[in-house]
């Protein structure tokens, strides 16, 4: 199973590659859409800006929009999450546009939201195993969605609640960061691969 981990020339990936290659993938890092689109499955990583991951997309925002909803499987994690919705108040530019909404700063007295939190996870088989979740954060944004119906889990800090993860599809997104989260976020990061290689129940009890 080959996965492509994007590469947007903004941070260190090596904690979330080896995690992948932890699942069973062969993981190839790129700055390339046409190869990250040509292989098994994507992961959007969480490193970066939002505007520098737009400027990344360039012309092919469109290419990834329609490979994702033809069945790619992909899992955007933090920014990568935040890609796949039209736009940020942290950035100009416009997102993959997957998902309607858009992503907005955290409305709280601290921000960044930084460390350990609850996740109130559904039955999405990507949480298999890992439902009673306590996972690692880094964010000061996050994401709107016009249709609820798309989120999966979600999070409160400070008396504000907001989407943890999303799914349309075969499009995973998740706000917090598996590759930090000790055992149930490498749980996360199998079931997602399991989905690949297996189909969307992939994912066990």
């Amino acid at each position: 199973m080959r996965v492509a981990l994007f590469d947007y020339g903004a941070g260190n990936l090596h904690s979330l590659k080896k995690a992948l290659e932890a699942g069973g993938a062969a993981v190839s890092v790129t700055p390339s859409w046409g190869e990250a689109l040509s292989l098994d499955a994507l992961v959007l990583p969480g490193v970066g800006s939002f505007g520098a991951a737009v400027d990344s997309l360039g012309s092919k925002a469109e290419n990834v929009r329609v490979a994702l909803e033809a069945g790619l499987p992909t899992l955007g994690i933090c920014l990568g999450m935040q890609l796949l919705f039209e736009g940020s108040e942290e950035g100009e530019g416009r997102g993959i546009g997957l998902l309607a909404g858009s992503v907005v700063l955290l409305p709280t007295p601290i921000v960044p939201q930084m460390g350990w939190n609850d996740v109130a996870t559904g039955a999405d088989p990507l949480f298999a195993g890992s439902r009673d979740l306590i996972a690692y954060y880094a964010n000061s944004y996050v994401c709107a969605p016009e249709d609820p119906e798309v989120v999966i889990a979600r999070t409160e800090y400070q008396g504000h609640t907001f989407p943890a993860a999303v799914r349309r599809g075969l499009t995973w997104g998740i706000q917090f960061h598996p590759e930090k989260s000790s055992g149930p976020g490498l749980r996360i990061i199998r079931n997602f691969l399991d989905m690949v290689r297996y189909g969307p129940e992939g994912g066990e009890e």
